[in-house]
């Protein structure tokens, strides 16, 4: 089992902290229960736009990668539909570094128009290389809209237009931070070569003073159940026609969800799986398949997305798609299969616990989704999946009526 101590702040800061004395190396990682489900639909990518901003500058540190820099470290963060991630790694003597700067830009951020404007322009051009500018590239800009009615998964992390970040203000982006930038809403684990209690000390030494809001009732809408199938045809002027399919499926912490990963790695996890086998290596339908889950707070998307060979008609490669999952769904498939993707799993969760940063972004996480005993959990969890669980999951799943396609057509 992995050995943490946890505590809460006066101000709410949830504080986690993991001793590991297998690197010299240490992570703080500090996790805001913030994502870009928290957004208005018509002023989507705040929050992923206002992680380009936190680098920006605080009061009391200028230029924050040099600060870390300068104390042997690297900085990163990421930003997903539920949360958004801050995360350094330095020489744990060094730690302190951390405590001060991550403190200093969550009570002290400097926004200024000036530096607004210098982001703007730097995640309108992220939107264009990642969304406009690649083949295939839109793709998610239509699929998520059309598997989410109502739920706000339904744009991307960056946003469903470029407008949105356009034409934000000053006042929208200093509103946002003052709404979900709060020690309650917060989560900061150090992972590393560290000794309990002094970490605790700096927590409060640099965090207990900063004074904490009411903050915002969330409730999300919930989509209600898809009674029938929806399609979208796209062209474009990419290499090859391609399908993306998805499914509605669970959320991360629902029971099912375990079996739910585990069929996706049957399909398409390696060049033995269900996919890659019988659609691209012994029929050549595909150049390239695969399938993979969402993996969000709230019920997520089960996805099937390939790129189609370019003598084969594309009615054909998605039949075949269907029956793969047809095929799954009533049984066809040895426990040997379900044994490899177990194992599979069982590694990775082991091999991960043996980097302080992934122990340190998993801790946040789990602490978020309010149940830190998922760290010690989750390898039995997929090792208890049975051939049944898997079957009960494909056929709810992989119903018909609930799939949402986009067939994305090459101009010829």
């Amino acid at each position: 089992m992995m050995k943490y101590s946890t505590r809460k702040l006066k101000n709410g800061l949830t504080v986690i902290i993991q001793p590991d004395n297998s690197t010299p190396m240490a992570t703080f990682s500090l996790l805001y229960g913030v994502g870009s489900r928290d957004e208005d639909p018509n002023k989507t990518g705040i929050a992923h736009f206002f992680e380009h901003l936190m680098f920006s500058g605080s009061k009391n540190v200028e230029s924050f990668d040099h600060a870390v820099q300068m104390a042997g470290g690297e900085s990163n963060a990421f930003t997903s539909n539920d949360v958004t991630n801050y995360y350094i790694t330095l020489p744990a003597d060094n730690i302190e570094t951390a405590f001060w700067v991550e403190s200093d830009r969550m009570l002290n951020p400097v926004l200024t128009h000036e530096k607004l404007e210098v982001q703007r322009k730097v995640v309108i051009e992220e939107f264009k290389q990642r969304f406009l500018n690649q083949p295939y590239g839109d793709v998610n800009l239509y699929l998520l809209p059309l598997a989410y009615q109502t739920h706000p998964y339904r744009w991307p992390t960056i946003g469903s237009d470029a407008s949105h970040i356009e034409n934000m203000t000053y006042q929208e982006a200093q509103d946002f931070f003052n709404q979900y930038y709060q020690p309650q809403n917060a989560y900061l684990c150090v992972s590393g070569p560290v000794e309990t209690n002094e970490m605790f000390a700096m927590a409060e030494k640099w965090f207990a003073q900063i004074p904490s809001t009411e903050m915002p009732f969330r409730q999300y809408p919930q989509e209600k159940s898809q009674e029938e199938p929806r399609f979208l045809t796209l062209e474009r002027d990419v290499p090859s026609d391609a399908i993306f399919i998805s499914y509605p499926m669970y959320s991360r912490l629902d029971p099912k969800y375990y079996a739910a990963d585990l069929l996706s790695d049957i399909l398409s996890s390696g060049k033995s799986s269900r996919l890659f086998r019988n659609l691209t290596l012994n029929n050549p339908l595909f150049t390239d398949i695969q399938a993979v889950i969402t993996g969000s707070n709230d019920p997520g998307l089960f996805l099937i997305s390939g790129r189609i060979d370019p003598k084969i008609e594309l009615e054909e490669a998605e039949q075949a798609i269907y029956e793969q999952l047809e095929m799954v769904a009533n049984g066809d498939f040895s426990e040997q299969e379900l044994q490899k993707v177990q194992n599979k799993a069982a590694a990775n969760i082991a091999y991960s616990q043996m980097n302080a940063l992934n122990n340190a972004l998993s801790l946040c996480n789990a602490a978020f989704l309010g149940d830190l005993t998922l760290i010690d959990k989750e390898e039995s969890l997929y090792l208890q999946v049975t051939k049944e669980d898997i079957l009960a999951v494909a056929k709810e799943i992989f119903n018909p009526q609930k799939r949402s396609v986009i067939y994305y057509k090459s101009k010829k």
